[in-house]
């Protein structure tokens, strides 16, 4: 026994000198501000308007593949449900490949499949060949640009890491509104055709990555060894939770982005839904700002996270009562501004979920991993419900709805076993 216990002594002893020899890059206040931190901001603000605009958006896709392609809407769904998949799912290995060292590949490679999806899709006539092209190249190129951008970006903040989010998320709520009514206007107004509406994007998205491709910087070194997965992470509660209120609020919180201009055109008989979803994007600037910076000086990403998750579940429960324009306008506004403010709070939490920096890619990437199948089915049921009850909506609300609140209770689990039920710790 006394053998044993001078061992475990002179093991402990060993690995407070490796540590001590080996210290991790902390981000401090010196990178919560300066000209390099900040362009980092501005670029990964390009590629959430490259990434998720382009998901946030689908909604003109799904209202013009249902009049052409003479699919369903849950067979349509599917074609942006899993281009949101792809982009969750790839961040396991985009994540971990950043952490290594190799930021640079995948990034570039990325943008390409990104471009390629696009072209390709511009050449595409049939429902399969529009699933390839869009939904697998396009969505396996946004994952491989989104979580690396993000992994990046939360390397130079720690005290502003929220609010760094929040601008660079903006940039989906931006890309949101300027993509749809670009689809919109070329197909729909000056009869450009759907193939040239689709170049006219890539040739957008092309000439926003060159910044990114020239100035993107890693801070931190490369983390050359290590496991893909973190498996330390299933040992803390706050991480589990945390996880499971993503896959929970994603599962319903992308119903509205797909769907309410069907809604508006099936269900209240608006000739141009394309403004509701404008105004859906358009509030989400606002909501992907506010609500960080409120998070930063008084909060905590976690602690306002909460109250609204639970607000945008209630928002949902009330679409089932509206029947009229003015009720959808209000819908979308509200709605709108708490859906974006969970976009940007969701993946700020995320970073910080890690008492590593340089494992942040890997802990994000096994985050965005989980919820990538929440996105990849979410739609999808709920176009099967619309379906079931003979194009009601009722069923698909309640589903996307009950989803979000359960993510919010979620959230909360994680905020006690985080900081506990003190109210007045900032987490």
């Amino acid at each position: 026994m006394q053998i044993n216990r001078q061992l475990d002594q002179e093991k402990n002893e060993s690995e407070q000198t490796i540590d001590s020899e080996l210290p991790v890059p902390q981000p401090d206040l010196v990178f919560d501000g300066g000209l390099i931190a900040w362009v980092q901001v501005l670029l990964t603000h390009i590629v959430f308007f490259n990434t998720w605009g382009v998901a946030n958006g689908y909604g003109i896709f799904q209202q013009y593949y249902t009049q052409t392609l003479g699919q369903t809407e849950s067979s349509v769904s599917w074609i942006g449900s899993v281009q949101v998949f792809l982009l969750f799912i790839f961040g396991v290995a985009a994540g971990r490949l950043t952490d290594g060292g190799h930021f640079r590949l995948i990034f570039v490679s990325g943008v390409f499949l990104q471009l390629l999806g696009l072209f390709m899709t511009s050449l595409s006539t049939k429902y399969w060949q529009i699933f390839l092209a869009q939904a697998v190249c396009l969505g396996t190129g946004n994952g491989f640009t989104f979580c690396p951008a993000l992994a990046v970006l939360s390397q130079y903040f720690k005290k502003y890491r929220a609010f760094a989010v929040g601008l660079a998320a903006a940039g989906g709520a931006i890309g949101g509104l300027i993509y749809p009514v670009l689809i919109n206007w070329l197909i729909f107004k000056d009869n450009v055709g759907f193939a040239w509406a689709l170049r006219a994007m890539g040739f957008i998205m092309l000439a926003s990555y060159i910044p990114c491709l020239i100035w993107f910087r890693p801070r931190l070194p490369p983390r050359e060894s290590g496991p893909w997965i973190d498996t330390s992470a299933f040992t803390e509660m706050p991480f589990i939770f945390f996880s499971a209120s993503m896959f929970l609020n994603f599962w319903g919180l992308y119903f509205a982005f797909f769907y309410l201009g069907t809604f508006a055109r099936d269900q209240i008989g608006v000739a141009e839904p394309i403004y509701l979803l404008m105004i859906l994007n358009g509030v989400g600037v606002v909501g992907r700002v506010i609500p960080p910076m409120i998070a930063d000086k008084w909060t905590g990403p976690l602690n306002i996270l909460i109250p609204l998750s639970f607000s945008a579940s209630i928002v949902v429960y009330c679409w089932a009562a509206i029947y009229s324009i003015g009720g959808l306008l209000a819908f979308a506004v509200v709605y709108g501004f708490l859906a974006a403010a969970l976009q940007a709070l969701f993946p700020a939490v995320a970073t910080s979920m890690t008492p590593h920096p340089n494992r942040t890619g890997t802990r994000v990437g096994m985050i965005l991993g989980f919820v990538s199948f929440a996105n990849l089915t979410g739609p999808a049921i709920c176009g099967a419900l619309i379906k079931k009850e003979d194009g009601s909506y009722l069923g698909a609300q309640i589903f996307a709805g009950t989803s979000i609140f359960l993510g919010a209770v979620m959230a909360l689990a994680a905020r006690i076993t985080k900081a506990g039920i003190a109210l007045n710790v900032k987490v």
